[in-house]
């Protein structure tokens, strides 16, 4: 089943030693990008979100947030190593001079950094299990959004396949009228310089004219390229690429079609299935 790199989901979890907030939020993109804001206590939960994302997801843009809020009176013990704080702030002071234009951290996040406060009643190793438990329940809900949009997009993309089979069926009833037009064309051309020519010339460069108006093989290819996009729409797993590199072959044949075009209707077929093409690529830009 395809599946859409556009989703967001929110979890959210509230506990005796506070609450947590989970976000992600993914787009398209051609790899898979992970970008993390973690609070520095949560800081070394990145290592595991990262491992849970690239087993779940194999493209897209993922912005990971993760928030933290202790419960109010949680930290009525907690004791301030003051040395420690005060090292803190001194380099902070210096790298504010070579870098002005940076922030200072809050009084929270001062806080929430390792090693300024001790004590308290909060278990850290609790507070990892649930934003654990929050990716895990994120991952499952940003899926779900994948895959129903992935659902939309493969309707999009048959409406767009089925035009295409419409255009192929409609050249192909009529390639039979456009030769032998193409053909009473030539002869009417030629007639008048027959005589100056050599029959087996003659004749060959009418088989030649013939071959270049016909455009069987270009319309079976199309029709073959279309049955593929088809298939791949209903394989599991990241199908995006693939129906990327079908899209270039079908843009390919619908250009051949173009130059061969020996009358108006088959120009207008062309330019036809170019705009489906561009418009199902559009789509599959999105696809995982």
């Amino acid at each position: 089943m395809a599946r859409s790199m556009t989703a967001f989901t929110r979890q959210t979890l509230d506990a005796d030693w506070g609450s947590l907030a989970l976000e992600l939020r993914s787009v398209n993109q051609r790899y898979l990008d992970l970008h993390f804001r973690l609070p520095e206590s949560l800081r070394d939960l990145e290592t595991p979100f990262r491992d849970s994302l690239r087993t779940t997801l194999s493209r897209g843009k993922i912005e990971c947030s993760l928030r933290f809020e202790r419960a109010q009176g949680s930290g009525d013990s907690l004791d301030i190593n003051v040395e420690h704080l005060e090292v803190l702030m001194e380099t902070l002071t210096r790298l504010r001079r070579h870098a002005p234009e940076a922030s200072m951290p809050t009084l929270l996040e001062l806080l929430d950094h390792p090693g300024i406060s001790r004590g308290g009643e909060i278990d850290m190793d609790a507070v990892r299990a649930a934003a654990l438990k929050l990716m895990s329940q994120a991952l499952e809900d940003l899926n779900t959004g994948r895959e129903r949009e992935g659902e939309q997009l493969c309707a999009l993309i048959r409406e767009r396949l089925s035009a295409i089979r419409a255009q192929v069926d409609d050249v192909r009833a009529h390639l039979p009228a456009v030769l032998e037009r193409q053909r009473r064309q030539i002869l009417e051309r030629l007639d008048t310089v027959k005589a100056e020519l050599d029959p087996n010339r003659l004749e060959a460069e009418m088989a030649l004219m013939a071959q270049k108006a016909d455009v069987a093989e270009e319309l079976d290819r199309l029709d073959t390229h279309v049955g593929e996009v088809e298939r791949q729409l209903k394989q599991k797993g990241p199908i995006g690429r693939r129906l990327d590199f079908l899209m270039q072959e079908l843009n390919r044949e619908a250009n051949t079609l173009s130059s061969k075009a020996a009358v108006t209707d088959t120009t207008r077929c062309a330019v036809e299935l170019k705009v489906l093409i561009e418009q199902m690529r559009e789509q599959i830009q999105n696809i995982e």
